[in-house]
């Protein structure tokens, strides 16, 4: 029995079973086999033998031309089945060798576990910083996640709790992620990278890197955001100042945390692209086999990659158990007016696109302008049209403009006369 037809085997085993047959052409012709009944009992002996599984094996005659032709059912196995020590699976009609992180993830996910049960070798208690964890608690019992009683547990049985430690006392992996003092010291790729770019992928501009926990990293990043890399325009009701992102805030995070929570942290880190006219966030953290990028937009189960992350998230009061974080992007750009964001499976993980509407980029920028003419008033009251002018960049006639408007909204005074009268803005 030839190499081949045992690889195959073993794919069909480690991938959903299939059927082989020997003795048809690939156009579905039956050719035979030489010596049926020898295969008949080679194909078991040698399926136990090199692969350890048992197979179905029927022999089946043509009634065109009397030809003997034999069938092999595989099921599929609950373990890794390998040939000669090489994993082999299915990728549609193509088998593929495993090798590398593909293969340790296999491996991980055949065992029932994800890649953050796994114990993080060499780590210990002293790893863990103990004021993140209190923050979580505090989060926590602030959603009514958590017991009361969890806020004067020492910090081992909080962990322990939190199913973060293994039978044996060793800290996982999830652990060190959500609540490492160092968490690059034992998982390199624990970062988040985000890039200003220009007009092309080679023009960046500015970049900043995130490390540390995955706990706080949500929030640092929507920090940076908020502080170097988005506008927010600003509008005013009366004398209240509002000021909003450039992109549904709500939807931004939502995007951020999953990308954090379903990462595969065997693979690079995340990655979030800043344009002038849209936003570009990649995660290595692939769908499950049976989902679609169609079905993530619609009501669906919710299967986290990371299964303990995903849970102190939930305790956290963070995100939902329901499979609901992209129905909520979706619904935040749709209440702000954006196009649909572009959700895709690219360079193997997930990828998902923001786009500015061309209405909010001129929103954007008739309140930068308005805002450049206030921050110049509140430096110097006594400005002239000149200075302004001078101040913000814009034209004589924009200066007007701006005025004019922010006068009517009730932002803008003008006490004296033009010559000798200065600026007074509404409530200072």
């Amino acid at each position: 029995m030839p190499d081949k037809y045992l690889k195959n085997v073993c794919a069909f085993a480690n991938t959903k079973g299939g059927k082989l047959f020997i003795g048809i052409s690939d156009n579905g012709k039956v050719i035979g086999v030489k010596d049926s009944k020898k295969l008949m009992d080679d194909i078991p002996n040698k399926a136990i033998n090199y692969l350890g599984i048992i197979v179905g094996v029927i022999l089946h005659q043509s009634e065109e031309s009397g030809l003997d032709y034999v069938e092999i059912v595989v099921s599929q196995s609950s373990v890794p089945i390998s040939y000669r020590g090489v994993y082999f699976v299915k990728s549609g009609s193509t088998k593929q060798e495993l090798k590398g992180v593909a293969l340790q993830q296999f491996i991980i996910k055949k065992m029932g576990k994800t890649f953050d049960e796994l114990p993080a070798d060499g780590a210990d208690i002293n790893s863990i910083d103990e004021s993140v964890v209190k923050k979580f608690l505090r989060k926590a019992l602030n959603a009514n996640r958590i017991a009361p009683e969890a806020e004067i547990d020492n910090i081992h049985l909080v962990l322990s709790n939190l199913n973060l430690v293994t039978e044996d006392g060793k800290i996982k992996n999830a652990a060190v992620l959500l609540f490492g003092k160092d968490p690059r010291r034992f998982l390199v790729s624990t970062y988040f990278a985000i890039g200003r770019f220009g007009n092309s992928d080679d023009d960046l501009k500015y970049q900043d890197i995130i490390e540390g926990n995955i706990f706080e990293m949500p929030d640092k990043v929507m920090e940076i955001l908020r502080a170097k890399y988005l506008v927010s325009p600003i509008r005013y009701e009366g004398l209240q100042r509002i000021e909003e992102l450039e992109y549904p805030e709500e939807s931004l995070r939502e995007a951020i945390l999953n990308a954090v929570v379903h990462k595969d942290y065997t693979g690079a880190h995340i990655q979030l692209s800043v344009y002038d006219d849209k936003l570009i966030l990649w995660n290595e953290g692939r769908l499950p086999a049976e989902m679609t990028i169609e079905m993530l937009k619609e009501k669906h189960p919710s299967k986290p990659h990371n299964k303990n992350i995903a849970d102190i998230f939930f305790k956290a009061g963070y995100i939902e158990a329901w499979g609901r974080g992209i129905a909520k992007i979706l619904l935040g750009c749709q209440k702000a007016k954006l196009p649909e964001p572009i959700i895709e499976e690219s360079f193997g993980g997930l990828q998902i696109t923001f786009f500015k509407s061309k209405e909010k980029s001129k929103e954007k920028s008739k309140e930068k302008s308005k805002e450049k003419i206030l921050e110049a008033i509140r430096t110097n009251p006594n400005i002239t049209t000149v200075g302004l002018i001078e101040a913000t960049g814009l034209t004589a006639s924009g200066v007007e403009k701006n005025i004019r408007i922010l006068k009517q909204q009730g932002v803008l005074q003008r006490i004296g006369s033009r010559k000798s009268g200065y600026w007074k803005l509404t409530g200072n």
